[in-house]
């Protein structure tokens, strides 16, 4: 009698109340704590940890998102002034150069993981990307003899540690007498910022960044509602139209958007193999943070730039989560944004391509040995 009774299914408003109750609560419990990015990493780990226990019950509608990706977009793109464009052309080779290194450095972590893990290097290859998490599952699931799977939790989890682990570390003792001074500017800065200063130039920049945005997605532009508004943004700005910084409640409800997003997107339930799948994706991630935090002193032994800035530039995550933790702690955003930006075309454009002949060489090296051990 009970098999005939139907189960409640919430509907999606309900769904996006209780991830947005959520939210508010570990935002809420990370603020009261003191900890840092608490309305970036509590809706995050809020989000994860309910979501985890009661599924089917969160839900996040696509514009609160997409509206918190403009909003860090806006703020991304006011810092691409001319100065900063100049310095960021100045430093094209050097973005190369470190993208480059990096990309070697994970496949040679890829060539470690998939000898202790016993995975086709790649499988271990793909799931060390840094980056580009839409392209590279794509092509994993063209590619004959890739683990999807493997692949999937490798970048996930990898996302996971870096969203969480970055910021933690910025805010830890290795940078805290770094960084100090520079919250307490920029939250003087935040704390005194004018809701009239905001007239009449932020409806111009709202309408333009969300028309970039929908363009953007609409032609397929990597990471379409953060880029296409900093460009939008960028060139109203260049343009001679003055915008002017978004007040803290602002850019804390575009935190929260963006952490609830991703808290969403963690599925650790759907895992399998659990234990031997995570101590892989904690061994490529721990080792992508440490070529990060390895290059970050490099660049700044060829150019004047703090550690901090360095290390949210290399930081092979998000470039919304990136650049929030520049935004809070008085980072050079417009040197964050362009080493981001320069990474995250090079893999939209250059990594498929470089993928795919890595693909056939090996291909055409197995099929060697297969047709020499026949011959034999």
């Amino acid at each position: 009698m009970n098999a005939n009774i139907p189960k409640f299914a919430p509907g999606r408003s309900a769904r996006g109340l209780v991830a947005l109750i959520t939210a508010l609560a570990g935002g809420t419990l990370m603020y009261v704590l003191n900890w840092p990015l608490p309305w970036l990493l509590g809706p995050m780990i809020g989000v994860l940890i309910g979501s985890s226990i009661w599924k089917g019950k969160y839900h996040l509608p696509a514009p609160v998102r997409n509206a918190g990706m403009i909003a860090v977009g806006y703020t991304i793109g006011l810092s691409l002034t001319g100065a900063a464009l100049r310095e960021m052309g100045a430093q094209l080779p050097t973005m190369l150069l470190m993208t480059a290194l990096l990309l070697l450095l994970c496949a040679a972590l890829a060539a470690v993981v998939a000898k202790l893990g016993g995975i086709p290097y790649l499988t271990a290859l793909m799931g060390s990307i840094p980056g580009g998490l839409t392209q590279v599952l794509i092509l994993a699931e063209e590619t004959k003899g890739v683990n999807l799977t493997v692949v999937t939790i490798i970048q996930v989890v990898r996302l996971m540690m870096i969203v969480i682990c970055i910021p933690l570390l910025i805010f830890s003792p290795v940078f805290g007498f770094q960084v100090d001074e520079a919250i307490s500017s920029v939250a003087a800065s935040s704390r005194h910022a004018d809701w009239a200063g905001l007239w009449p130039a932020l409806p111009i920049y709202a309408v333009v960044c969300t028309v970039f945005a929908m363009l953007g997605e609409k032609v397929r532009f990597p990471t379409a509602y953060l880029l296409a508004p900093a460009l939008g943004a960028a060139l109203l700005q260049a343009a001679g139209l003055h915008g002017s910084t978004l007040p803290a409640p602002i850019i804390d409800a575009a935190q929260l958007a963006i952490g609830t997003y991703v808290g969403l997107l963690l599925k650790p339930a759907q895992l399998e193999r659990k234990l031997r799948t995570l101590a892989l994706a904690a061994m490529s991630g721990i080792g992508l943070l440490a070529c990060a935090f390895g290059l970050s002193f490099l660049l700044t032994k060829i150019h004047p730039l703090s550690l901090p800035t360095a290390l949210l530039s290399l930081a092979p995550g998000g470039m919304d989560q990136m650049g929030i933790v520049a935004h809070e702690i008085g980072a050079d955003l417009s040197t964050v944004a362009g080493y981001q930006l320069f990474r995250t075309f090079f893999i939209f454009f250059a990594i498929p391509p470089l993928l795919r002949w890595v693909i056939r060489l090996a291909t055409r090296r197995a099929a060697k040995e297969q047709s020499e051990k026949e011959a034999s």
